[in-house]
């Protein structure tokens, strides 16, 4: 080939256009609307994470309390005049023991009595003529059902006066407090998915707009909907995934950091006081799959509240 015809054809060789490449820039990766969006993502991740983390804590702790409570009831004197209390206890006592399905039995004295108001009453009080109850607290054996019903016949025929309380009431209302918790997060949940649906489909609005004219061309020209929507899809995936990973990692980091610290206080007045109201603050590895489960369903639910908001965009313009 001659020196000519190389020079002939350098000028259409410049002229030819470069590969298209696989970035495509139909949805632009870094854009402010973009980092705005993995931030409120990242928030909304981390509060519905705070919220089944608490959700799962309280549940633990009303599930404890009432088991501790449901193995065990407690028998009640009061004093009345003319009447041996000492006497009334230890043949209530008896009674006890002898019903089956009774693992243990212990009489409070009147001084313990008299010391378990003193949280509510003070220590300085002398409660010698009030009439304070004498307790006796009846542990039940494990996997035992005794017939409560049939304890509570025998001592009002044995002792009366003697009352038995089964704590069902305390164990209804810790019942109900934990199903009132469920609910609320579930609520809460459902308030953080619908606020992230607004968010995507406010940004995917707002990519469209921006990049309307090449939306336009690509669909006069014969890209089906399907193809633009992926795009969008496939971009708000990965902002979804990337902001429901810092807000998820940042809850995980903190219910980690809440067990270990709680760890460390176990012992003292108010680690014990704490540990006996919401337990080790451990949401364990359940808790943790739940989170890591949550970061999953708002990358999906941002991915397809992106194709749905382009589809149905695409059909008006159709």
């Amino acid at each position: 080939m001659s020196d000519y015809d190389r020079d002939d054809r350098a000028p259409a060789l410049a002229a030819t256009p470069p590969p298209p490449r696989g970035d495509s820039a139909l949805v632009p990766r870094q854009s402010i609307s973009g980092h705005a969006l993995v931030a409120v993502v990242a928030i909304m991740t981390f509060l519905a994470s705070l919220t089944t983390g608490a959700v799962i804590l309280v549940s633990q702790a009303a599930s404890e309390w009432q088991s501790d409570v449901s193995r065990e009831v407690t028998i009640q004197l009061i004093p009345s005049a003319g009447r041996d209390l000492d006497a009334a206890v230890d043949k209530a006592a008896s009674a006890a023991r002898a019903f089956p399905g009774i693992s243990d039995v212990r009489p409070y004295s009147k001084e313990e009595s008299a010391r378990l108001l003193e949280p509510w009453l003070g220590s300085g009080l002398r409660l010698d003529e009030l009439p304070v109850p004498r307790l006796i607290v009846v542990k039940i054996a494990a996997g035992a059902a005794p017939d409560l019903p049939q304890l509570r016949r025998i001592l009002a025929e044995q002792v009366p006066g003697a009352t038995l309380d089964d704590h069902r009431g305390w164990i209804d209302r810790m019942r109900a407090m934990a199903g009132t918790a469920v609910a609320a997060g579930v609520c809460i949940l459902i308030l953080v998915i619908a606020a992230t649906v607004l968010s995507v489909t406010f940004a995917t609005r707002g990519a469209m707009a921006t990049n309307k004219n090449v939306i336009e061309v690509l669909h006069f020209v014969g890209a089906k909907n399907g193809f633009i929507a992926g795009n969008f899809q496939r971009h708000f995936l990965l902002l979804g995934l990337q902001g429901g990973a810092i807000g998820g990692g940042a809850a995980i980091v903190l219910f980690a950091l809440a067990s270990v610290v709680s760890r460390w206080f176990t012992g003292t007045a108010g680690g014990d006081q704490t540990s006996a109201l919401f337990g080790s603050f451990s949401i364990g590895w359940a808790g943790y799959i739940a989170v890591l489960m949550q970061v999953v369903l708002i990358a999906a639910v941002t991915a397809l509240t992106s194709r749905q908001t382009v589809n149905r965009t695409l059909e008006a313009i159709d």
